[in-house]
């Protein structure tokens, strides 16, 4: 037997914080307690029967069955880009501004290898999806992370970032509507964040995944629509979270061609792109979406607005959300972020996920996801209110 030892950027990750929250629910789970999961942002409901039909079809075709290309089919991205120009105004140049990713979790973890050398500072959020962190680590760079705060509307502040952090930086991560926050983005800090990459120099990469989960009328600016983006940044999005696709693994990378072209050389010598038949199906997805976009709100503005009324009854504070399909939420005193989610899967078999997961400034909060029925979360809330904490 050799000797086997894992690699150093390896050995510097924490636990990925799902799979730690997959092993404490087996574990009560064994206990005989029924579980219900709000931990996960893994949509509950299928795919729409039309894009399942439409994949059907293409499957059968032998055309679709050979090596696709990386970027993308062209007609994939043609729709991408006609998706741009109705829901936000934004020309683009299909063949030189969109690439398409297996899921956008791929591109995003991918980009940092295109543009960070060792020593580079990436700027990247706290609390946030785990990847931007972990990408920039794998690529040899520096994570600098912004603190969101509620203060600051969960947006980071851009000023106070050391000038000495500013000269290395090189890239920025932001996400809106945010992931775990669900906080919004106004177009007045896209203009300062364009503004702010240009006097320093640095490439923004805006994850746009929870585009459509708006409510309330909330309709999120996209990064591209801001006058300059496309100089300074690209725009990740994903079909998973909008048409219940997380399992396809289908999205794209859109915005400035130069960064687009970087990414795209990452992949031509990493993967060799998305089945051609589920690009097929995507573009489906895309297509005259408005009835299925108003079903989607309102089965999610539902299953928010029963968990915001139990929160309030157990006088638990949080803003209810704008969009995404996460309530963000304070947790009662006496108790951390972890000690508090503990507790509630002890004593109640409810996961959610601890604020501190997603990294320190998270500390106070833990996540709900409306991922289960609004009856499942009606229950949820009512086991927690007998707690009493």
């Amino acid at each position: 037997m050799i000797k086997i030892e894992k690699a150093d950027r390896l050995k510097q990750l924490p636990p990925y914080l799902f799979a730690e929250l997959d092993r404490k629910k087996d574990e009560v789970k064994a206990r005989g307690i029924d579980v219900i999961d709000v931990g996960v942002g893994d949509p509950d409901q299928p795919t729409p029967q039309h894009i399942i039909d439409t994949l059907c079809e293409a499957v059968q075709k032998p055309q679709y069955h050979r090596y696709p290309s990386y970027t993308g089919m062209n007609n994939f991205r043609e729709a991408v880009s006609a998706w741009y120009d109705k829901r936000a105004g934004v020309k683009l140049h299909p063949l030189k501004e969109v690439v398409s990713l297996i899921g956008s979790k791929e591109g995003i973890a991918h980009i940092p290898l295109a543009f960070i050398n060792p020593g580079d500072v990436v700027l990247v959020p706290s609390p946030a999806y785990p990847v931007y962190k972990i990408a920039t680590q794998f690529a040899g760079g520096f994570p600098y992370e912004m603190p969101l705060l509620k203060e600051n509307g969960f947006l980071p502040d851009l000023d106070k970032i050391p000038t000495d952090v500013l000269a290395k930086a090189k890239m920025m991560f932001l996400n809106y509507p945010n992931n775990p926050t669900a906080a919004p983005a106004t177009p007045e800090f896209f203009v300062k964040v364009v503004a702010f990459a240009k006097a320093h120099d640095i490439m923004i990469c805006h994850d746009f995944a929870y585009s459509e989960m708006a409510y309330d009328g909330y309709l999120p600016p996209s990064f591209l629509e801001t006058p300059g983006a496309m100089e300074v940044g690209i725009e990740f999005h994903s079909l998973s979270k909008t048409y219940n696709m997380t399992g396809w693994r289908i999205g794209w990378a859109a915005g400035n061609s130069e960064i687009i072209g970087g990414l795209g050389q990452i992949k031509s010598n990493i993967d060799s792109g998305i089945f051609e038949a589920i690009q097929i199906a995507g573009i489906e997805a895309m297509r005259d979406d408005a009835a299925w976009l108003a079903e989607m709100r309102t089965l999610y503005e539902e299953r928010r607005d029963v968990v915001m009324r139990g929160l309030a009854e157990m006088g638990i504070k949080a803003d209810a959300p704008k969009a995404t399909f996460y309530v963000w939420a304070e947790v009662p005193a006496g108790y951390d972020s972890a000690g508090f989610v503990a507790h509630l899967l002890e004593k109640t078999g409810i996961v959610c996920t601890p604020g501190n997961g997603f990294g320190d400034p998270g500390e106070g909060y833990f996540r709900i996801a409306l991922t289960v029925s609004k009856e499942r979360l009606q229950e949820a809330v009512d086991r927690m209110k007998k707690t009493g904490f």
